[in-house]
């Protein structure tokens, strides 16, 4: 498996069309979430993959906020979930920022399934759960590395 980070300009046609493609078929198809899935982030987003072959099997992008940084848009294919890649994605995306945003907070919108998950990682729930996309989410934090 490889793994890749860019940033937007850096990203070909191509790689973006398949990052598109499988961040639409999970969050507004799977997730039945119409909403403006391709935004402006993306544009200022470091992306980071994992790939085998020619298929994307996992995805999330890293936004710096000035003050704290955020990711979000994290996914794993629905043909490669339950192998624990998830865990891998994410230590890689906690590396990138150590190494390009350090000694930011993260602050993360994350899907309220999952606080137990990010909590693992460090994360503390700082909000009450709230619907965003009428799916319920849970804002965390999680302090300089």
């Amino acid at each position: 498996m490889d793994y890749y980070v860019k940033s937007f300009s850096e990203l070909s046609t191509k790689e973006f069309y398949e990052i598109a493609k499988l961040r639409i078929a999970v969050f507004v198809v799977e997730q039945t979430c119409p909403y403006q899935e391709i935004d402006a982030y993306d544009e200022q987003a470091v992306h980071i993959w994992m790939q085998e072959r020619q298929t994307i099997i996992g995805y999330t992008r890293i936004i710096d906020q000035d003050t704290t940084v955020t990711f979000g848009r994290v996914i794993i294919h629905p043909d490669h979930r339950g192998k624990q890649l998830g865990n891998q994605l994410l230590e890689k995306t906690l590396a990138v920022i150590k190494t390009q945003m350090p000694d930011k907070p993260i602050v993360i919108s994350a899907q309220a399934h999952l606080v137990d998950f990010y909590g693992t990682y460090g994360f503390v729930p700082v909000s009450d759960v709230y619907l965003e996309d009428d799916i319920p989410h849970i804002r965390m934090r999680k302090e300089r590395q």
